[in-house]
């Protein structure tokens, strides 16, 4: 589904470069649920929002379902409707009510006529348990339960793929494992996902691959059994030993 080829990105600071992603290859297969993790500061969320162009590569190609998305001739905003993205922080609007923010973009982009859209924001929330929730307003909802909004509203566009960027980070410990279940059964429903997170277990869990991010290399891209029972990099068993 996605085929990444020698793909990297320096950002300029204090007039200096620096290379934040370096000459990474990998394919992500359709069905594949993708699990990086790695310290701060190796280049997790920016090789995630790589792949849909919210951070511009400075070189290399991704190739999404055939097409090479870095090319100028791409049509960058038909790419994101089928690239759901959930971020650390729930982004929803404060204005609209809960199915206001799931039904507007599939509505304003003519993919769902407004009934169609309600219908299937009803369907989706059913799915998390928050149909009760559907006329309220973000500042009146938990963080987790804005973070599954969050999810029901990336859904709600069919993507073909889901990017999670450290869905559990800004949430209260209590509040994590809700919107984790959440992000298992769309694994166990056999949605391709890419998904950065500091949650060990949960990697363990749900991922299907596990990379390993350091100083923005990949140095391990291993089935979670082998990843976590016969680790190879030094640099991982240092990683591990200190998460485990």
């Amino acid at each position: 589904m996605i085929v990444i080829k020698n793909l990297s990105k320096q950002f300029c600071v204090n007039g200096k470069h620096q290379k934040v992603l370096k000459n990474i290859n990998c394919e992500i297969k359709k069905g594949e649920k993708m699990v990086i993790i790695g310290p701060s500061g190796s280049g997790k969320s920016t090789f995630l929002r790589c792949l849909n162009l919210l951070e511009i590569p400075s070189s290399g190609q991704i190739i999404f379902e055939g097409e090479d998305i870095t090319s100028s001739k791409c049509k960058i905003n038909k790419l994101r409707q089928k690239m759901g993205m959930i971020f650390q922080k729930f982004n929803l609007f404060p204005n609209l009510t809960v199915q206001q923010n799931i039904t507007l973009a599939p509505v304003n982009l003519k993919l769902l006529t407004k009934e169609k859209a309600e219908k299937i924001a009803l369907k989706l929330l059913e799915r998390v348990g928050l149909v009760s929730k559907k006329d309220s307003y973000p500042s009146s909802l938990s963080g987790g339960q804005q973070q599954r909004i969050a999810i029901v509203r990336a859904l709600a566009m069919n993507p073909d793929v889901m990017l999670f960027d450290e869905p559990t980070s800004a949430l209260d410990p209590e509040m994590v494992k809700e919107v984790l279940s959440v992000i298992e059964n769309l694994a166990r429903n056999g949605m391709t996902m890419i998904i950065v997170t500091h949650e060990i277990g949960f990697a363990k869990q749900v991922g299907s691959r596990i990379v390993f991010m350091h100083q923005g290399e990949i140095l391990e891209d291993e089935t979670p059994e082998e990843f976590f029972e016969n680790p190879k990099n030094e640099r991982v068993k240092e990683f591990l030993s200190k998460v485990l």
